[in-house]
């Protein structure tokens, strides 16, 4: 796991490039701790940067950019889980190889099948492409964006970085966008293709950006298959396959040169991943936990029952106010993007890094892909309540409830109305009063907002694992997560997003996939054998810390001078205080006004 960042422009001298280059570089040293590496290439007007984190071949071979025969050149960000069964058919085929990574056979698969091999790659993945004979550079992102990829085009110019703080390092006058606020507070999270700059976007997953350097132009192409088309199995069927495959995905993930280890939560996923992980690899599993003296937060006896059941070498840490308190500056310099959901994740990757660990496994994509979520049950009331009249749930924005205002999303022809309704935070009209804007304006950009078409399709509990999985997972978990490990040098790894694991899942027939009446009902029956009841068989809780309690005796979010006398949100404030407002609702505010002082 690295980090890559780049410049194509015919302004830049070489000085600039070089220069440029490694702001771009340093301002992301935390991601890449174990070494660096610069090419410019002026006959092109390139430069690719990388930043490692050494996980595979641990030795200089390993080090980026890298080139192939001189012809190819590649800064690479990620893993890819079957390089061994592509390297052993690319051999079979006449290539040959100079190290033991997986960066090489993307440049040889790439010779020997062009862009077409994208689509043959398995892992998490971002990196720039140069085929100097067809004078094309590629930016490529994995099919589940899992890896970021972010890139600015402007004129005969193309950046890409892992980071868009990676651009402010470039250029420190670069211009804010200035919608990112009103996304930031109707999400909670700035959602794709959007970021906090202007002009800078995600590179959307499963895509491919092609930079044609002689006509220095740009385009776009998808290399990923669309949403499959359903196929009939019967349940045990079903879940046969699924603990095939997943067995197999983390056999894969567990995959390294260096010490790697599970996040155990006590939750269904994080267990069934250490679980599995003790069957599938012959040494002792290292396990890591967090935990809090709050008695309700803290899922301590389920991580111990795991641990136990597999001998793991365990740590469990337990992270206090104080601790809070004493990181959340270094937390804010280590977010990339404002975040409402990052802290956690903060603070079990420092504990992991403590502890020498370089990758770890942890269990998103379980709760998006197999219904582990209460959003899953709401499907219905979705279809009912958009049977009302449409001045009826407009209406609903003036309840005094924060839940039900959201009601009022369903009046959007633009499905993300259905997404905000399951998970928005405010409503146009009290973002409106927060910015200091007008809720018409607000209204046209979350009503424009981009959608793949492809959900349309969908129905009942397949549409809103859609939603969760393209929409929350996609914007806030992953991205979360990317970054916040990385801000400790540790690759987190997500064996539930494995693509074959995923392929699998989709083509299920609803009623296979899901349970109304038992969340992930198919991973339990899947693995009842191995998984115990106690894990289970008891109410869902979600991986969250007391910040309810804890952000009341946080002074600087209860100081009313930071909100610049704004009067709807010190009126917010207030509910806060008054535990009528949930925490993270607070946090965002806070967030907005915390970056318009620093800008």
């Amino acid at each position: 796991m690295c980090r890559i960042a780049g410049i194509i422009s015919s302004r830049l001298k070489k000085e600039e490039f070089e220069t440029g280059l490694q702001r771009m570089c340093n301002s992301m040293h935390k991601g890449g701790p174990d070494g660096e590496g610069y090419q410019i290439l002026p006959d092109f007007n390139l430069a690719f940067g990388h930043r490692r984190l050494s996980l595979i071949d641990l030795t200089e071979n390993g080090k980026q950019p890298m080139s192939y025969h001189e012809q190819l050149w590649i800064t690479f960000n990620g893993e890819i889980y079957n390089y061994q069964e592509l390297k052993a058919d690319l051999l079979q085929k006449g290539h040959t190889f100079q190290n033991q990574t997986d960066t090489e056979v993307i440049l040889a698969g790439y010779q020997e099948f062009g862009t077409s091999f994208f689509k043959l790659l398995k892992g998490m993945f971002a990196f720039a492409l140069l085929d100097r004979k067809a004078k094309q550079t590629f930016l490529v992102r994995d099919g589940l964006g899992i890896k970021p990829l972010y890139y600015h085009t402007k004129g005969n110019e193309l950046y890409f970085a892992s980071e868009v703080k990676a651009f402010k390092a470039l250029d420190e006058y670069w211009n804010e966008n200035i919608d990112w606020p009103i996304y930031f507070l109707s999400f909670g999270f700035i959602p794709e293709p959007y970021t906090t700059l202007e002009g800078v976007y995600n590179l959307p997953k499963g895509h491919f950006l092609t930079w044609d350097h002689s006509k220095q132009q740009s385009k776009i192409q998808k290399f990923i298959d669309d949403y499959p088309l359903t196929a009939t199995k019967d349940q045990l069927g079903a879940e046969q396959e699924i603990k095939n495959l997943l067995d197999k995905a983390v056999k894969r993930h567990l995959i390294a040169d260096a010490p790697i280890g599970v996040f155990l939560s006590g939750g269904i996923d994080s267990s069934l991943l250490s679980l599995i992980a003790n069957e599938q690899k012959d040494q002792v599993i290292n396990t890591v936990s967090i935990n809090f003296n709050e008695p309700e937060y803290s899922e301590q006896l389920y991580q111990e029952i795991v641990a136990k059941k597999i001998n793991s070498k365990h740590v469990s840490y337990t992270v206090t106010a104080k601790d809070f308190e004493e990181s959340i500056d270094q937390i804010f310099e280590d977010m990339d993007q404002p975040s409402n959901d990052g802290i956690n994740s903060w603070f079990v990757n420092k504990v992991a890094k403590e502890n020498g660990l370089k990758a770890v496994l942890s269990g998103i994509g379980a709760d998006e892909v197999f219904g582990g979520y209460p959003s899953f049950k709401r499907h219905q009331l979705i279809k009912k309540l958009k049977r009302l009249p449409r001045f009826v749930l407009k209406l609903a924005k003036h309840l005094p409830n924060d839940k039900l205002k959201r009601i009022s999303f369903l009046t959007y022809a633009n499905p993300i109305g259905e997404y905000l309704f399951l998970r928005g935070f405010y409503t146009p009209n009290v973002v409106a009063k927060l910015l200091n804007t007008t809720e018409q304006q607000i209204e046209q950009l979350l009503t424009k907002y981009p959608l793949d078409k492809e959900v349309e399709k969908l129905n009942a509990e397949d549409r809103i694992s859609w939603f969760e999985t393209n929409i929350y997972m996609q914007n806030q978990l992953l991205k979360d997560t990317d970054y916040m490990s990385m801000a400790h040098g540790v690759e987190v790894r997500v064996p539930f997003l494995d693509q074959d694991v995923i392929a699998s899942a989709l083509k299920l027939p609803t009623n296979k996939r899901f349970n109304p009446n038992q969340p992930k009902s198919l991973l339990i029956k899947a693995y009842q054998v191995l998984l115990p009841e106690a894990i289970w068989n008891r109410p869902k809780k979600g991986f969250t810390f007391p910040f309810q309690q804890w952000f009341k005796c946080y002074i600087p979010m209860q100081d009313k001078a930071h909100y610049q006398n704004n009067t709807e949100a010190l009126h917010l404030l207030e509910k806060f205080k008054e535990n009528k407002l949930h925490w993270s609702k607070l946090f965002a505010i806070y967030q907005v006004f915390y970056r318009a002082k620093k800008a």
